[in-house]
Protein backbone atom coordinates (compact mmCIF):
# COMPACT_ATOMS: atom_id res chain seq x y z
CA UNK A 1 0.00 0.00 0.00
CA UNK A 2 0.94 3.59 -0.30
CA UNK A 3 0.18 5.21 3.02
CA UNK A 4 0.43 8.91 3.76
CA UNK A 5 1.03 9.92 7.51
CA UNK A 6 0.57 12.92 9.06
CA UNK A 7 1.87 13.41 12.64
CA UNK A 8 3.07 15.14 15.42
CA UNK A 9 6.58 15.93 15.10
CA UNK A 10 7.34 14.52 18.65
CA UNK A 11 6.45 11.29 17.12
CA UNK A 12 9.08 11.42 14.50
CA UNK A 13 12.23 9.94 15.74
CA UNK A 14 10.41 6.54 16.47
CA UNK A 15 7.65 6.50 13.39
CA UNK A 16 11.19 7.70 11.10
CA UNK A 17 12.73 3.85 12.69
CA UNK A 18 9.49 2.21 12.16
CA UNK A 19 8.84 2.84 8.13
CA UNK A 20 12.30 1.59 7.68
CA UNK A 21 10.87 -2.10 8.93
CA UNK A 22 7.56 -1.74 7.25
CA UNK A 23 6.46 -3.61 3.88
CA UNK A 24 4.32 -0.91 2.54
CA UNK A 25 5.17 2.71 0.88
CA UNK A 26 4.72 5.49 3.60
CA UNK A 27 5.46 9.59 2.87
CA UNK A 28 5.88 11.43 6.24
CA UNK A 29 4.38 15.53 6.93
CA UNK A 30 5.12 16.58 10.23
CA UNK A 31 3.65 19.11 12.20
CA UNK A 32 5.05 21.34 14.98
CA UNK A 33 3.82 20.00 18.75
CA UNK A 34 3.64 23.23 19.44
CA UNK A 35 -0.11 23.37 17.54
CA UNK A 36 -1.43 21.82 20.61
CA UNK A 37 -1.35 24.68 22.36
CA UNK A 38 -4.69 25.29 20.08
CA UNK A 39 -6.61 22.18 19.27
CA UNK A 40 -9.10 24.19 16.53
CA UNK A 41 -6.32 25.33 14.45
CA UNK A 42 -4.24 22.15 14.77
CA UNK A 43 -7.32 20.54 12.91
CA UNK A 44 -7.88 23.09 10.48
CA UNK A 45 -4.04 22.47 9.96
CA UNK A 46 -4.42 18.70 9.54
CA UNK A 47 -7.64 18.72 7.44
CA UNK A 48 -5.79 21.12 4.85
CA UNK A 49 -2.98 18.34 4.85
CA UNK A 50 -5.82 15.33 4.43
CA UNK A 51 -6.97 18.02 1.43
CA UNK A 52 -4.14 18.34 -0.27
CA UNK A 53 -2.74 14.62 -0.14
CA UNK A 54 -6.03 13.46 -1.66
CA UNK A 55 -5.92 16.38 -4.45
CA UNK A 56 -2.23 15.53 -5.39
CA UNK A 57 -1.52 12.32 -4.89
CA UNK A 58 -4.03 9.67 -6.90
CA UNK A 59 -1.91 6.82 -5.72
CA UNK A 60 -2.69 6.92 -1.91
CA UNK A 61 -4.51 3.93 -0.05
CA UNK A 62 -4.78 5.87 3.33
CA UNK A 63 -4.12 8.97 5.26
CA UNK A 64 -2.45 7.89 8.89
CA UNK A 65 -3.00 10.15 11.59
CA UNK A 66 -0.20 10.29 13.90
CA UNK A 67 -2.31 11.96 16.87
CA UNK A 68 -4.79 10.43 19.45
CA UNK A 69 -7.86 12.94 20.20
CA UNK A 70 -5.48 15.37 21.42
CA UNK A 71 -8.03 17.88 22.93
CA UNK A 72 -10.54 17.41 20.69
CA UNK A 73 -7.86 18.46 17.64
CA UNK A 74 -8.61 15.73 15.54
CA UNK A 75 -12.53 15.33 16.04
CA UNK A 76 -14.13 16.97 13.00
CA UNK A 77 -11.34 15.10 10.68
CA UNK A 78 -12.76 13.76 7.84
CA UNK A 79 -11.50 12.88 3.84
CA UNK A 80 -13.46 12.86 0.76
CA UNK A 81 -11.51 9.89 -1.40
CA UNK A 82 -9.15 7.81 0.71
CA UNK A 83 -9.71 6.45 4.41
CA UNK A 84 -8.57 7.92 7.45
CA UNK A 85 -6.82 6.10 9.89
CA UNK A 86 -6.10 6.93 13.76
CA UNK A 87 -5.24 5.22 17.08
CA UNK A 88 -8.20 5.08 19.48
CA UNK A 89 -5.97 7.24 21.73
CA UNK A 90 -6.37 10.21 24.41
CA UNK A 91 -3.10 12.03 23.37
CA UNK A 92 0.50 11.36 22.19
CA UNK A 93 1.56 9.96 25.40
CA UNK A 94 -1.29 7.33 25.29
CA UNK A 95 0.40 6.36 21.55
CA UNK A 96 4.49 6.37 23.33
CA UNK A 97 2.90 4.12 26.15
CA UNK A 98 1.40 1.96 24.24
CA UNK A 99 -2.30 1.67 25.04
CA UNK A 100 -5.05 3.30 26.76
CA UNK A 101 -5.01 0.69 29.06
CA UNK A 102 -1.57 1.85 30.50
CA UNK A 103 -2.49 5.63 30.28
CA UNK A 104 -5.56 5.20 32.52
CA UNK A 105 -2.93 2.79 34.76
CA UNK A 106 -0.35 5.86 34.58
CA UNK A 107 -3.21 8.23 35.11
CA UNK A 108 -4.87 6.33 38.25
CA UNK A 109 -1.14 5.81 39.57
CA UNK A 110 0.22 9.06 39.32
CA UNK A 111 -2.35 11.86 38.04
CA UNK A 112 0.14 14.83 38.37
CA UNK A 113 2.73 13.89 35.45
CA UNK A 114 4.16 16.18 33.24
CA UNK A 115 5.77 13.91 30.09
CA UNK A 116 8.86 14.16 28.45
CA UNK A 117 9.48 12.46 24.95
CA UNK A 118 13.38 12.76 23.40
CA UNK A 119 12.46 14.92 20.49
CA UNK A 120 10.09 17.50 22.40
CA UNK A 121 12.74 17.99 24.42
CA UNK A 122 15.10 18.72 21.75
CA UNK A 123 13.16 20.73 19.96
CA UNK A 124 12.98 23.25 22.67
CA UNK A 125 9.08 22.66 23.00
CA UNK A 126 9.10 20.81 26.42
CA UNK A 127 7.37 23.64 28.33
CA UNK A 128 5.48 25.29 25.77
CA UNK A 129 1.94 23.51 26.67
CA UNK A 130 2.72 20.93 23.71
CA UNK A 131 2.26 17.57 26.28
CA UNK A 132 -0.40 16.29 28.61
CA UNK A 133 -2.01 18.94 30.64
CA UNK A 134 0.30 21.71 30.67
CA UNK A 135 -0.58 24.51 33.16
CA UNK A 136 1.16 27.36 31.42
CA UNK A 137 -1.85 27.08 28.73
CA UNK A 138 -4.44 28.47 30.60
CA UNK A 139 -6.06 30.47 27.98
CA UNK A 140 -6.56 28.08 25.27
CA UNK A 141 -7.92 25.93 28.24
CA UNK A 142 -10.83 27.84 29.08
CA UNK A 143 -11.00 28.81 25.44
CA UNK A 144 -11.45 24.66 24.53
CA UNK A 145 -13.30 24.22 27.81
CA UNK A 146 -16.19 27.15 26.17
CA UNK A 147 -16.21 25.46 22.67
CA UNK A 148 -16.51 22.21 24.70
CA UNK A 149 -19.67 23.75 26.84
CA UNK A 150 -21.10 25.40 23.17
CA UNK A 151 -21.05 22.25 20.97
CA UNK A 152 -21.68 19.08 23.67
CA UNK A 153 -23.33 20.98 26.83
CA UNK A 154 -21.46 21.42 30.65
CA UNK A 155 -21.51 18.03 31.59
CA UNK A 156 -19.91 15.65 28.48
CA UNK A 157 -17.76 19.71 28.30
CA UNK A 158 -16.55 18.50 32.45
CA UNK A 159 -15.70 14.88 31.65
CA UNK A 160 -13.38 15.86 28.50
CA UNK A 161 -11.46 18.50 30.17
CA UNK A 162 -11.20 15.92 33.35
CA UNK A 163 -10.31 12.63 31.14
CA UNK A 164 -7.62 14.62 28.49
CA UNK A 165 -6.05 15.79 31.87
CA UNK A 166 -6.48 19.31 31.03
CA UNK A 167 -8.07 20.74 34.78
CA UNK A 168 -4.48 18.95 36.29
CA UNK A 169 -2.95 22.31 37.86
CA UNK A 170 -0.92 20.47 40.49
CA UNK A 171 2.11 18.17 38.96
CA UNK A 172 4.51 15.72 41.40
CA UNK A 173 6.38 14.09 38.62
CA UNK A 174 8.20 14.69 35.61
CA UNK A 175 8.51 11.38 33.36
CA UNK A 176 11.01 11.25 30.69
CA UNK A 177 9.55 8.49 28.18
CA UNK A 178 12.26 6.44 27.05
CA UNK A 179 11.77 5.07 23.34
CA UNK A 180 15.62 2.78 23.44
CA UNK A 181 16.23 4.59 20.10
CA UNK A 182 18.83 6.51 19.04
CA UNK A 183 19.41 7.32 23.29
CA UNK A 184 20.01 10.87 24.16
CA UNK A 185 21.45 11.48 27.32
CA UNK A 186 21.48 15.12 26.85
CA UNK A 187 17.70 15.40 26.43
CA UNK A 188 16.86 13.10 29.47
CA UNK A 189 19.40 15.31 31.25
CA UNK A 190 17.26 18.21 30.20
CA UNK A 191 14.43 16.63 31.36
CA UNK A 192 15.32 15.80 34.87
CA UNK A 193 16.79 19.42 35.39
CA UNK A 194 13.39 20.91 34.59
CA UNK A 195 11.72 18.46 36.62
CA UNK A 196 14.04 18.96 39.48
CA UNK A 197 13.76 22.58 39.05
CA UNK A 198 10.06 22.88 39.90
CA UNK A 199 10.45 20.59 42.81
CA UNK A 200 8.75 17.34 41.46
CA UNK A 201 10.37 13.52 41.58
CA UNK A 202 11.71 12.56 38.00
CA UNK A 203 11.23 8.98 36.25
CA UNK A 204 11.76 7.11 33.38
CA UNK A 205 8.99 5.23 31.71
CA UNK A 206 9.74 2.78 28.73
CA UNK A 207 7.74 3.33 26.00
CA UNK A 208 6.42 0.46 23.75
CA UNK A 209 5.66 1.71 20.56
CA UNK A 210 4.00 -1.39 19.38
CA UNK A 211 0.62 1.03 18.68
CA UNK A 212 2.98 3.44 16.21
CA UNK A 213 4.44 -0.09 14.62
CA UNK A 214 0.85 -1.40 13.73
CA UNK A 215 -0.37 1.87 12.35
CA UNK A 216 2.45 1.66 10.16
CA UNK A 217 2.29 -1.92 9.06
CA UNK A 218 -1.37 -1.71 8.16
CA UNK A 219 -2.49 -3.86 11.12
CA UNK A 220 -5.56 -1.62 12.30
CA UNK A 221 -7.29 -3.65 14.79
CA UNK A 222 -9.75 -2.25 16.98
CA UNK A 223 -6.66 -0.25 18.84
CA UNK A 224 -7.51 1.96 15.86
CA UNK A 225 -10.55 3.76 13.96
CA UNK A 226 -10.80 3.51 9.82
CA UNK A 227 -12.66 6.51 9.19
CA UNK A 228 -14.29 5.70 5.37
CA UNK A 229 -14.74 8.56 2.97
CA UNK A 230 -17.90 11.04 4.01
CA UNK A 231 -17.67 9.82 7.28
CA UNK A 232 -15.80 12.32 10.14
CA UNK A 233 -13.96 11.41 13.71
CA UNK A 234 -15.93 12.56 16.37
CA UNK A 235 -15.13 12.00 20.45
CA UNK A 236 -16.96 8.95 21.49
CA UNK A 237 -16.95 9.06 25.52
CA UNK A 238 -16.46 6.14 25.99
CA UNK A 239 -13.34 4.20 26.44
CA UNK A 240 -13.27 3.82 22.66
CA UNK A 241 -12.10 7.79 22.68
CA UNK A 242 -13.17 8.26 19.07
CA UNK A 243 -15.67 7.24 16.54
CA UNK A 244 -17.40 7.90 13.27
CA UNK A 245 -20.41 9.18 12.12
CA UNK A 246 -21.32 10.64 8.58
CA UNK A 247 -19.64 13.68 8.28
CA UNK A 248 -23.19 15.97 7.54
CA UNK A 249 -23.79 14.99 10.90
CA UNK A 250 -20.54 15.96 12.64
CA UNK A 251 -20.52 19.57 12.39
Amino acid sequence: MRLQLILCDMLMLPAETLTAESPHDIVFTDLSASLHNEPVPLRDRIQEHVDRIESEDPDVDAILLGYGLCGGATAGLTSKRVPLVLPRAHDCVTIFLGSRERYLQEQESTPGTYWFTEDNVKRGNAFMGALLGSSERSDSVKSTYEEYVEKYGQENADYLMEALGEWQQHYSRGAFLETGMAPDDVAKERAQAETTKRGWRFETVLSDLGLIERLLNGEWNEEFLVIQPGEAVVMSYDDDVVKAVPAESAS
